[in-house]
């Protein structure tokens, strides 16, 4: 039986392995949240995440794969990825591809990179709430 004012984790939430929360509060963007009954949390989240990509992509980021002998591309390939889903339908459709000669290109880069390390965070959020180091 749940607290009073404690919000309420779902039933799947419940019955989850925590590496399976964690890897669809990765997925999705506030998804994580969102099963632990985290609902303003996750719809926040998700928002701040889904306009930082969003405003990435217009300002022609992109979103960076490593290059052989260019270390610091992993790591933004590593925060790239962070960004769950969106990045893999972004990718699919061809987005992201950086355009260096728009006004725009080191701002994009900065938004989706800030993105996807938002949405990493997230994720250990979601492990501690779910592991109760964190109520609130």
């Amino acid at each position: 039986m749940p607290e009073a004012g404690r919000p309420r984790e779902t039933r799947l939430a419940q019955r989850l392995p925590l590496p399976v929360l964690m890897l669809l509060a990765w997925l999705v963007p506030g998804l994580g949240h969102l099963l632990l009954g985290r609902r303003l949390r996750a719809a926040v989240f998700c928002a701040v995440i889904l306009v930082g990509f969003v405003v990435g992509l217009v300002l022609d980021g992109e979103l960076m794969l490593p290059h052989a002998g260019d270390p610091l591309s992993y790591l933004a390939a590593i925060a790239n990825i962070g960004n769950g889903v969106l990045f893999f339908v972004a990718r699919h459709f061809d987005l992201g591809q950086g355009a260096v000669t728009a006004p725009g290109y080191e701002f994009g880069n900065t938004f989706l990179l800030t993105a996807g390390m938002m949405n990493l965070l997230l994720v250990l959020d979601t492990h501690d709430i779910a592991v109760g180091k964190k109520d609130w």
